[in-house]
């Protein structure tokens, strides 16, 4: 296998791990959404401020790990 096809079939993993796991992270989404029937759950702000908080958190860390930038502090 030469390097265009190795390129090409990590290109095709990526895209068919991501699109896999983006449609799980989508579907659990819209599960947690499903707590918000106020006729079947009691909830309070915090709770709702800390659920969201973590999700943004992990979303911010995944999303760094894409960034071509890699920041390093140098003196």
């Amino acid at each position: 296998m030469d390097e265009k096809d190795r390129k090409q079939e990590k290109q095709e993993n990526f895209i068919r791990l991501a699109e896999q796991r983006t449609n799980k992270i989508i579907k659990m989404l819209q599960l947690l959404s499903n707590c918000s029937n106020k006729s079947n759950y009691e909830y309070t702000d915090e709770q709702i401020y800390r659920i969201f908080s973590a999700i943004e958190k992990e979303l911010k860390r995944t999303k760094s790990k894409f960034s071509k930038s890699e920041t390093e502090f140098k003196l």
